[in-house]
């Protein structure tokens, strides 16, 4: 079955026969392709955002339309990229691409400043609903399927928050509501409040995650497979460090992103070695080093969708193409054991006392 639709960038037809996976976000019945565009390379002018990306409508739309095409339902923007001009250029890119609303799932956040008054940043009551109105707007669309918390608000008390976009879900602006960059506890506070006051839960986080930073695992990964949340996960090739450019012995192009925007902050030298280990493995299955790290993330249990940016669609194509990378047991095993994270405090104590419980709860025969 196919879905046809056209823009400034040309036409291109929704296929239903592709190989890309959706999966659940959270506790929903809303699935989810097992990859999400990012839109953080579109509309950067000037400073930061313009070292990520400067894309306008044309190529940007290019690239909403090669993704929808390759199976990607998802697509992630945020109020801050690029001062909204991201949001602006991806809603219009959805009405020129003549894309029916049911197809897209569209993702975006508040909590950064959006203004130069005192109360236009936070998690408050206030900024909230006034954010989503100023979505909604930018983006031309009658509701938001996921709106996320950015950031956490040491100034706002987590149960206004939580109210906030409870609000927001039973006016039907919002469908379903999610979290990015909060510590484990601070989730399973907003969600116990949840649970008490009968409100909308977090049902997803998105942080990051990538083979060179597997810090998430500590406490989120055992937080988000208890309690039912999905993960999305921003930044899988750790800011370009992973895209095969870099290494012990090469530094990238000049002026490329990581170069003049060294973020997100990486431990260069287990990065290094994860690299060294993943090229042969690239090489063996005849793809790139990117799609290999990306492939290693959509093999772990508790992701549930990565984000992918681009400025290029041969850069877009070759993301793409890790949902085809099948990578064994062996080379899992050894991109892990590089990439591993040192034993800390809780977590070596947690292993070694429950181990008796382990072996009581692990089924017969097995070791």
């Amino acid at each position: 079955m196919l879905t046809h639709f056209e823009g400034a960038a040309g036409p291109f037809h929704l296929s239903r026969e592709l190989n890309m996976r959706h999966r659940p976000l959270g506790r929903t019945g809303l699935f989810v392709s097992e990859l999400c565009l990012g839109t953080m390379t579109f509309g950067g002018a000037e400073g930061m955002w313009g070292t990520i990306g400067k894309l306008q409508q044309s190529d940007a739309e290019r690239l909403i339309g090669q993704s929808l095409e390759a199976g990607i339902n998802f697509i992630d923007t945020a109020d801050v990229y690029a001062g909204g001009a991201s949001e602006q250029i991806t809603g219009q890119a959805l009405k020129n691409l003549k894309i029916a609303r049911e197809e897209v799932v569209v993702a975006t956040k508040v909590f950064g400043e959006t203004g130069k008054g005192s109360n236009a940043r936070g998690a408050t009551r206030s900024h909230i609903l006034d954010g989503v109105k100023a979505s909604l707007k930018r983006l031309q669309l009658d509701h938001i399927d996921l709106y996320q918390i950015h950031g956490f608000d040491p100034a706002t008390p987590i149960e206004e928050t939580v109210r906030a976009l409870d609000q927001l879900v039973r006016h039907g602006h919002v469908r379903y509501v999610g979290v990015s960059n909060w510590a484990a506890w601070q989730i399973v506070k907003a969600l116990g409040i949840a649970e008490r006051l009968g409100l909308a839960r977090f049902e997803s986080l998105q942080a990051y995650y990538t083979v060179a930073g597997r810090d998430l695992e500590r406490e989120l990964i055992p937080m988000m497979r208890s309690e039912g949340v999905g993960l999305m996960v921003w930044s899988p090739l750790a800011g370009g460090l992973l895209s095969g450019k870099y290494g012990r012995d090469r530094q990238g192009e000049a002026g490329s992103r990581r170069n003049a925007f060294d973020f997100p902050p990486v431990d260069k030298e287990r990065a290094w070695t994860c690299i060294d280990v993943m090229r042969p493995i690239a090489q063996a299955h005849g793809v790139s080093v990117a799609q290999v790290a990306l492939a290693w993330l959509l093999h772990q249990p508790q992701v549930t969708s990565v984000i992918i940016g681009a400025k290029r669609p041969e850069q877009l194509a070759d993301n793409i193409g890790a949902t085809r990378v099948m990578l064994g047991a062996e080379e899992l095993a050894r991109i892990g054991d590089a990439s591993s994270l040192p034993a800390e405090y809780p977590g070596w104590m947690l292993e070694r006392q429950g181990e008796y419980r382990r072996k009581q709860m692990a089924p017969a025969g097995a070791e």
